[in-house]
């Protein structure tokens, strides 16, 4: 398929969607390493003239990875709802995003197209957006998810309890969500990062953090991130789960490299449905990040913003309580400074709000990046504006078992105090149970985890 652009009196020719999708994005490290990034900004102009050109019909028929070639996209094309996509099919992209950005278009107008979307339709529209047109268009769209309680409300934002430890150290894990809670996080889940991704150190890690909801009565959810298929041994040796997880990549090689395919993520979802303690009926949990798949050479010759919209097709199946973005995780190789981490943080949650999924992100970045701590704020700060269902928070803002720094506990209350939020419903009530929130504000009180010691009460 020849595709062509002019531009300014040049004519900018492409040979393929794929080739035209991945010109057309921002500026990425993880583009230019893999030799797909536009040379010029003449012809990432040229590159998104053309895509808003293309139809909706030309994109599901041309998958970034063909469809006998890769389960991923056997899941996105087979998920389609047929009346939803016949709809909008003839829809160019720039009528797509001028139906996303019309101000009558609301949260029930996207919610009766978006089951006709596939990943590659969600990642196109994306490349057409300003950072401003992201925010405004992901602040429409409210999806909710419940496990032990409720996130996604209008009016809610939520934050996962990050309580790694170096040495998986017990004692250490328990300071640090007794800090957490005192701060008012830990609605989205408590979920260990364990150093040993072993059935014992994942027994012993879920066991601690359900003793510790249960002895406090806290409307929240367990989780620990080993691999999926340890979190099921643990299970069946007894341990207590509400949520599982596991890292998603958008093809089918990528998710190899991570030791999963669609079949394993299947029994998962039956597992889980049968055996989490949460009392449901969303049980999942995924993490995702731009660059997982050039990581490890699965990319396909596919840019990283369209192989990120993959991962939230894949999600989607499995109806999960949390997904969120690890943003600026994996390194510069990928996104290479502040700028770069903003603009993906911004299009992963639009993308996967679009895609239909409880969306947070974990605004994030490491320590040889070319960014810093205001980068990270900044990108909360248009997050929560965006709508995102949840932040991942860590001690200080800083993960001394991962090595990266993140949002840190006490930017919660400064978010919830800019945008007059408050965390989920159920878990803001406990809160105020417990004298740590009055009237949507955190009291004296907070910030005191002495009050989380035995006997306290």
């Amino acid at each position: 398929m020849n595709i062509a652009s002019r531009i300014t009196g040049s004519t900018h020719t492409f040979d393929s969607v794929r080739e035209v999708l991945a010109k057309a994005n921002e500026e990425k490290s993880g583009d230019e390493l893999a030799g797909l990034a536009a040379d010029s900004e003449a012809e990432r102009i040229a590159a998104k003239d053309a895509l808003g050109g293309l139809t909706l019909e030309t994109l599901r028929q041309s998958p970034a990875v063909p469809y006998d070639e890769d389960e991923v996209t056997r899941v996105i094309q087979d998920g389609v709802d047929e009346a939803a996509y016949e709809r909008i099919r003839e829809w160019t992209v720039s009528e797509f995003r001028e139906f996303l950005a019309d101000e009558g278009t609301r949260e029930a107008e996207i919610a009766e197209v978006r089951p006709g979307l596939t990943s590659e339709m969600i990642a196109a529209v994306a490349k057409l957006m300003s950072n401003m047109d992201l925010v405004q268009a992901a602040s429409k769209m409210e999806v909710t998810a419940r496990c032990n309680n409720t996130v996604g409300a209008e009016g809610t934002l939520s934050f996962r309890l990050q309580p790694n430890d170096p040495s998986d150290d017990v004692e250490n894990i328990r300071h640090s969500i007794r800090e957490g809670l005192s701060y008012g996080v830990g609605d989205a889940v408590i979920g260990i990062n364990p150093v040993e991704d072993t059935t014992e150190r994942t027994k012993r890690l879920l066991d601690v953090t359900k003793e510790f909801i249960e002895t406090w009565d806290i409307p929240t959810q367990n989780c620990v991130l080993s691999h999926l298929t340890t979190q099921m041994d643990a299970v069946r040796a007894g341990a207590s789960a509400d949520l599982l997880f596991q890292s998603l990549a958008g093809t089918e090689a990528g998710n190899e490299s991570f030791g999963i395919d669609v079949d394993l993520l299947d029994e998962a979802y039956e597992f889980g449905d049968e055996h989490c303690t949460a009392s449901g009926p969303n049980v999942m949990y995924f993490e995702t990040g731009q660059g997982s798949e050039l990581s490890s050479d699965a990319h396909a010759d596919v840019d990283q913003v369209t192989l990120e919209a993959r991962c939230y097709g894949l999600a989607k199946r499995y109806d999960p309580f949390l997904v969120n973005t690890v943003v600026g995780f994996i390194g510069p190789e990928y996104l290479y400074d502040g700028r770069q981490v903003i603009r993906a943080g911004l299009e992963d949650v639009f993308m996967g709000k679009l895609t239909g999924l409880p969306m947070g992100i974990d605004a994030c970045y490491t320590n040889h990046i070319q960014a810093d701590q205001n980068d990270i704020e900044n990108l909360a700060v248009l997050l929560t504006a965006a709508g995102s269902n949840y932040f991942i928070t860590v001690p200080m803002g800083d993960d001394t078992m991962l090595n990266y720094q993140s949002n840190s506990y006490h930017d919660a209350a400064a978010l919830w105090d800019i945008f007059d939020m408050s965390p989920a419903p159920e878990f803001e009530a406990w809160l105020e149970s417990m004298g740590l929130m009055e009237d949507g504000r955190l009291t004296s009180d907070a910030g005191d985890p002495t009050r989380f010691l035995e006997g306290a009460r």
